[in-house]
């Protein structure tokens, strides 16, 4: 019998016993049964459980507010930083990097590089930005799961940053020379615009999606409502607290000024949500109270194998179970969680009722509440301590928020589902189990 497979030499050690196995190659075999076997010969990816050791995260704070002299790569160096100390280990132990950042323009080369150094990882360390748009957190912890999951490391650091406020206007080379020039916004022209329909901005997306399923004006600022009272409810019990890094944001009026807590949620008057102009259309439903904020923050997480963590005596915060990315058409990004949330619970034979918590980041209303209705989630288990509408979005973050925040409030043995979109139809999503 010849096989041709992806096998590793421990599987040759494990079966030489009961088998004649001639090497041809490292992937190439004959095997010659004995009489005294008794085991078959099947192969399989043997792939090593992933944990989360820890979670942290700066406070995400309002566009030009407390953090905005304060560079992406600052606030990633703090994030990583504070990780590996309640990880218990030193950053020099990290063995590779994966940091979301969208709005890269101005932070010099290899953003991720900057804030691993900055957070004191050795000059050996790979780093490697992501840009998933909104998605690049989350895309990072999948990245991250799936080399340790295949073997190749075992501790990293994976996470987000972004300093929306220090985002540069920009002009291109080639207006004239002369004369008045064209300035485009970072912001907007790299993360928040649809780069397939010029000027296509993603909240008129979010306006499709609420046309094609009927989702009203009152049931976003209602949804938007609850978002913020959720928020203030997370701070008034200290839910949040665990997941916290205080900010250092010194100032000549305040030399010891520090920035502890989110604060957009703060900033509203819930009161004047139903009265606010719609943004994007005339006849729209979409405002700025039941959108998501613009933001700076950033978060990152320390991920291990499960074997790393034992050796180590590193204790696990929560077990990485599944992940999955889905697109679809550009237009319809509100509603790609839905489908990438879908695979994550195929993939583990879960249903939402097996669920104790489902996550869905809050680009705006109307993407929550289409996801809700598309999965059938319970308002009880869904987005129970606020979220991007309420706590803000900084985008490169968000996704990696989204896991460490599940990863701190669920109770032991429970399991948690949570999805993100992102700009030109994609989305991604995870299944956590807290340990």
């Amino acid at each position: 019998v010849h096989i041709r497979c992806d096998v590793k030499l421990s599987y040759y050690n494990e079966y030489k016993s009961y088998l004649r196995i001639q090497m041809f190659s490292r992937n190439t075999f004959r095997i010659t049964s004995h009489r005294m076997c008794t085991r078959g010969f099947k192969t399989s990816r043997n792939l090593k459980e992933v944990v989360i050791v820890s979670s942290a995260r700066t406070p995400f704070t309002s566009f030009m507010g407390p953090m905005k002299d304060i560079p992406a790569t600052k606030l990633g160096s703090i994030a990583i930083q504070a990780a590996c100390d309640r990880a218990g280990i030193s950053p020099e132990q990290v063995e590779e990097v994966f940091m979301g950042n969208v709005l890269s323009t101005g932070l010099g080369q290899a953003p991720a590089r900057q804030a691993a150094l900055g957070a004191g990882c050795t000059d050996r360390t790979p780093c490697t930005t992501v840009n998933k748009v909104c998605a690049s957190g989350m895309k990072s912890i999948m990245l991250a799961a799936q080399v340790i999951a295949c073997g190749a490391r075992d501790i990293m650091v994976a996470g987000g940053m972004e300093s929306m406020s220090n985002v540069p206007m920009y002009t291109h080379r080639t207006d004239p020379i002369y004369g008045n020039r064209t300035i485009f916004d970072g912001i907007l022209n790299d993360g928040l615009t649809d780069a397939y329909t010029p000027g296509l901005h993603m909240g008129n997306c979010g306006e499709d999606t609420a046309r094609a399923m009927a989702i009203s004006r009152d049931e976003q600022d209602t949804y938007a409502i609850r978002s913020y009272n959720a928020a203030a409810s997370a701070y008034e019990k200290s839910t949040l607290e665990a997941e916290m890094i205080p900010v250092p944001t010194p100032s000549r009026k305040h030399p010891d000024l520090v920035v502890t807590a989110d604060n957009e949620y703060t900033n509203v008057k819930l009161d004047k949500i139903p009265g606010l102009r719609t943004v994007f259309a005339k006849d729209g439903t979409i405002t700025a109270a039941n959108s998501s904020k613009i933001s700076d923050g950033a978060a990152a997480l320390v991920i291990t194998s499960a074997e790393a963590a034992q050796r180590l005596n590193l204790t696990p915060i929560a077990r990485i179970l599944t992940m999955a990315d889905s697109a679809g058409p550009p237009i319809k990004f509100p509603i790609a969680p839905a489908r990438a949330m879908e695979i994550c619970l195929e993939n583990l034979g879960l249903t939402v009722d097996e669920l104790e918590r489902v996550e869905v980041n809050e680009a705006f209303a109307v993407v929550a509440l289409a996801c809700q209705k598309l999965l059938k989630i319970p308002d009880a288990i869904y987005n129970t301590n606020g979220g991007a509408i309420s706590l803000g979005h900084p985008i490169g973050a968000s996704g990696a928020r989204l896991v460490g925040t599940m990863a701190h409030t669920m109770s032991p043995g429970g399991k948690g589902l949570t999805g993100i979109c992102n700009g030109g139809g994609g989305a991604s999503a995870m299944i956590i189990e807290k340990c």
